[in-house]
């Protein structure tokens, strides 16, 4: 059987991991699958890492970074972690605060596929929704993965998704450190790395769900970062496919 392990950044999500964590002890007391957790904290003024270790959770670690370093540096220091400890075959990628629901784990675990692959939570396909999202926010999730579908030629409905899984497999093959995205564009980077592996991507219908605790990290700046790489990488794609492969897979 698979070894799961779930990464959660967190940066000022005091209330919200408590209660994500609790959903996920519920759902892991009668679940077929076995998993650990991994919060990355990026050092939360509100003491986020501090309160996770408090409830002294046996299959929760922390890993701590010294800063508000951005989305994609938290989740490559996770991925370093994790893939160093070889029980691990999936990694699952989801938010603190809780927009992406436990409840749509049974349907994404069961979507992995042998070998190099990644299961892709999607909310713009049929089954999919939001909830709680202006129509304005609605519209900028899906003219960015339109655009991004349109300049990278990958044939996927969500790609700015962060709830997904990648076998050990996928990531083992990828060069990793190579990266730099930072934002929510990260999330394109992966998917476009993903592709360039050959991996079996499976896309998931699910519900997204606004968060209702904390602040939203969504911002101008994280706007025009990721439409300036995806710029960026969709004409690097056209004018020098096969150095962009090598870019990214081993």
């Amino acid at each position: 059987m698979d070894k799961l392990v779930i990464l959660i950044p967190t940066y000022n999500e005091a209330i919200s991991i408590v209660e994500l964590l609790e959903k996920l002890s519920s759902f892991r007391s009668r679940s077929e699958y076995q998993f650990d957790v991994v919060v990355i904290d990026d050092n939360s003024p509100d003491k986020t890492a501090d309160i996770i270790d408090s409830l002294a959770i046996s299959w929760v670690q922390i890993l701590r970074r010294p800063g508000k370093g951005g989305l994609g540096a938290a989740y490559r220091a996770g991925f370093n972690r994790v893939l160093a400890d070889k029980q691990y075959t999936q990694i699952l990628t989801m938010d603190a605060d809780g927009s992406h629901r436990v409840e749509d784990l049974p349907v994404m675990l069961a979507a992995i596929k042998p070998g190099k692959s990644i299961v892709l939570g999607t909310r713009w396909m049929p089954g999919g929704s939001v909830v709680n999202w202006p129509k304005s926010r609605q519209l900028l999730s899906r003219c960015g993965t339109i655009y991004a579908k349109l300049a990278l030629g990958i044939n996927l409905n969500d790609l700015t998704g962060g709830f997904r899984i990648y076998s050990a497999e996928l990531l083992n093959a990828l060069n990793l450190k190579d990266m730099n995205a930072t934002g929510y564009c990260f999330q394109i980077e992966m998917a476009m790395a993903a592709d360039l592996a050959g991996a079996t991507a499976t896309q998931v219908p699910i519900t997204f769900v606004e968060r209702i605790n904390g602040v939203s990290k969504m911002s101008r700046a994280i706007v025009i970062e990721a439409l300036t790489q995806t710029t960026r990488w969709g004409l690097m794609h056209r004018l020098r496919p096969n150095a962009d492969k090598l870019h990214y897979v081993k």
